[in-house]
């Protein structure tokens, strides 16, 4: 078997598996046959989830149709992302909002860059006027078109909406205009957030595994809302936050999930910890649900996200974007044995060798969360007419024995496997 990684690894002859970036995806998915058997890493339209906008306006969407079918409680299950505009095109209906609460603070973000780039806060909307003429208004360089085409547009050519690309004009990039939280949980008067990873198998049936570990990413300097130009405040990328002047790279600004949940029962008990853990699985879910009947579900597929959530000081869990290619490289010895166990986790699961039966609820340090409907942490089928005793299959922030988990995993499928031959 043989894996190829990067942009150039494909064409070095044959291929089983590819952890391939969106940009040769976009460039290469239509025009490669695949073998019954091959995976790559990412669903060919994930930018409906991974792009800002479009994440937003299938969540909105989503809630909309549930209010329709089952009522504005069940639709009230999806208020977990900020008041959103995308701007140029809603810029009429934000500064309505904007008129209706003069003096809170609001974030701009481009739709699709990374790592903290272009983003702002503001409180006048002179400064959001200041950016439009100036961002919206001018034309790009050449060298910011290509580059506009290759983030702004990740969709290509599976999206009608790319169709401006194809035109000699040079396209505009896109932001979104999000109400800012302006009470984060604080953790030594800093702001941070949380890095969670779900693995998406299927998205017809929906099959979703949840990574037991992450982290919080802290800022470097304490918060206030007095400075909202100071990024060192209130961005907690770690691109970002390593360069500040005060960084230190051995301590970095990271502290593991399981480190984040035991201070949080401490401070608040493990009662609250429990409905907050809870909240942050319907957030998983109810976001793949929204984008389920749009992505195209290829069975070549898998996808492994990088979910932001922010906590606000009522302990309720906020998505702030979902990431296609979660940063993979390692900020001190912890981050690396999370992400190289994280990668060697999700390659069982992808099961190249055929290996798993495909009834586990459990490899490694992921656990199924969703099949097709919700997954119970008990043995057997759980009786879900009332969903009393129903408790789902997560241990976000809980020990992660995986090597013992992966021994006896593969040592009883070995043992099944001798009993049937």
């Amino acid at each position: 078997m043989s894996f190829a990684t990067g942009q150039d690894g494909w064409n070095e002859g044959e291929w089983d598996f590819y952890w391939c970036d969106v940009s040769w995806l976009r460039e290469n998915f239509d025009h490669t046959y695949m073998d019954e058997h091959v995976r790559i890493s990412h669903f060919r339209n994930h930018y409906e989830l991974t792009r800002k906008n479009y994440m937003v306006k299938n969540l909105k969407r989503f809630r909309k149709q549930l209010e329709r079918e089952a009522g504005k409680l069940e639709a009230a299950k999806c208020d977990f992302f900020p008041k959103t505009f995308e701007m140029p095109c809603e810029y009429h209906l934000f500064v309505e909002e904007f008129r209706k609460n003069p003096g809170i603070t609001w974030i701009m973000k481009p739709v699709a860059r990374s790592q903290g780039k272009g983003i702002f806060l503001f409180r006048k909307l002179k400064d959001i006027m200041d950016w439009r003429k100036g961002t919206a208004g001018k034309k790009l360089t050449s060298m910011e078109a290509q580059l506009a085409r290759n983030t702004v547009n990740p969709s290509g050519s599976h999206d009608a909406r790319s169709s401006d690309d194809q035109k000699e004009e040079i396209p505009v990039e896109n932001y979104v205009a999000q109400r800012y939280i302006e009470n984060p949980y604080l953790i030594g008067g800093r702001k941070f957030d949380l890095r969670v990873y779900v693995l998406v198998m299927s998205y017809i049936p929906l099959r979703a595994w949840l990574y037991r570990d992450g982290f919080a990413r802290f800022s470097n300097t304490r918060f206030t809302l007095s400075s909202i130009d100071d990024q060192y405040v209130h961005l907690t990328n770690v691109a970002v936050q390593k360069t500040s002047p005060d960084y230190h790279p051995k301590k970095g600004c990271k502290w593991m999930l399981q480190r984040f949940r035991q201070y949080l029962a401490s401070k608040h008990g493990p009662e609250a910890v429990e409905t907050l853990f809870s909240d942050m699985d319907n957030i998983f879910i109810r976001s793949l649900q929204s984008v389920q009947k749009v992505i195209i579900s290829d069975k070549h597929c898998f996808e492994l996200y990088g979910y932001d959530i922010l906590i606000d000081q009522d302990l309720k869990p906020w998505l702030l974007e979902v990431n296609a290619s979660p940063s993979l490289t390692a900020s001190s010895q912890e981050d690396y044995e999370l992400k190289t166990c994280l990668l060697e986790d999700t390659l069982h699961i992808v099961d190249m060798e055929a290996r798993l039966t495909g009834r586990e609820k459990r490899v490694g340090g992921f656990d199924l969360m969703w099949n097709d409907g919700p997954v119970s942490r008990e043995e057997g089928t759980p009786d879900l007419s009332g969903m009393g005793n129903f408790v789902t299959n997560t241990h976000l922030g809980c020990i992660n024995d995986r090597k013992k988990q992966l021994r006896q995993l593969f040592h009883s499928l070995q043992g099944q496997k001798k009993a049937s031959g």
